[in-house]
């Protein structure tokens, strides 16, 4: 038999998913972004961090603020989407795709890659240099999406603070990368600026994988550290979502901690580099 005590934090703790569940539902219904399937440990988290950076103390005053300001409206959806990217990040697996996938796409007369989730650009560039490092450039065209408007401008515009060159660079030489990373950006009043012509290989689009559709024949499809915010059931909606959006032999690649192991989709694919995380549909 629970204590009084226990009880009452149980009950605390319920109408709490109560007010949750009612934000999430607000901001589908008023801005269309949709996170209720998103883990709920983690969406708590990054709401207390909201509540505490806009001074609001209770939930159901964020949701009204959230409804109704604008500011805070973009300080919440900031704080729930994930933007956590580098160039080059994990520089394994740039080589992986070096030495498994680039072999097969230089094969294809047309190469589509879909970059989805791809936040502030960052490995969306990096891939484009990956690719033009393996004379792929004239049959690439690289499709980046991310449901939030705001970090899809960054990325558009390609700037980035010109203090993360160094780790940048560091990143580039580790991926086994042929020339200097300097010849691919320039640098404009504080900003290192990836060059047009990387620019002009990528589509910037916006794409919400919580509830928007396929996108297709796709011959790769990179989507890291993303599923990991998410809850199982949707990401079996996403992985199924993904394996409808690849060609036939087309690659999915995943970020280290996820796995498409735990999907009904897993017999979709078949595996190209378990530590990598990249995947074939077969």
């Amino acid at each position: 038999m629970k204590t009084p005590i226990e009880n009452e934090r149980l009950e605390m703790a319920a109408v709490e998913n109560i007010e949750i569940d009612l934000l999430l539902e607000a901001l589908l219904r008023k801005y269309g972004y949709d996170f209720r399937q998103y883990a709920r440990g983690g969406v708590k988290r990054r709401i207390a961090k909201a509540m505490e950076k806009s001074g609001i103390e209770r939930t159901t005053d964020l949701i009204h603020a959230a409804l109704r300001d604008q500011d805070v409206f973009e300080l919440l959806l900031g704080t729930l989407a994930v933007n956590v990217t580098e160039m080059f990040r994990n520089p394994s697996f740039f080589r992986a795709v070096r030495r498994i996938v680039i072999p097969e796409l230089k094969k294809r007369n047309h190469v589509k890659v879909w970059h989805a989730g791809c936040a502030t650009g960052e490995e969306v560039y990096s891939m484009a240099i990956l690719l033009e490092e393996a004379d792929m450039e004239k049959s690439v065209r690289i499709f980046a999406t991310d449901m939030n408007k705001d970090v899809l401008n960054i990325a558009k515009a390609g700037g980035y603070p010109l203090e993360r060159v160094e780790k940048y660079k560091a990143n580039y030489r580790m991926a086994g990368c042929k020339h200097s990373f300097g010849d691919y950006y320039r640098e404009t009043s504080g900003i290192a600026e990836m060059t047009p012509a990387l620019g002009d290989k990528i589509v910037f689009a916006e794409h919400n994988l919580a509830v928007d559709g396929v996108f297709g024949e796709m011959d790769m499809i990179v989507c890291r550290n993303v599923l990991i915010y998410f809850s199982q059931e949707l990401q079996e909606r996403v992985v199924g979502l993904f394996a409808d959006s690849l060609a036939q032999g087309g690659y999915l690649c995943l970020g280290s901690h996820e796995s498409i192991a735990f999907t009904s989709h897993r017999d979709a694919f078949e595996i190209m580099s378990e530590n990598e995380r990249i995947y074939r549909k077969s």
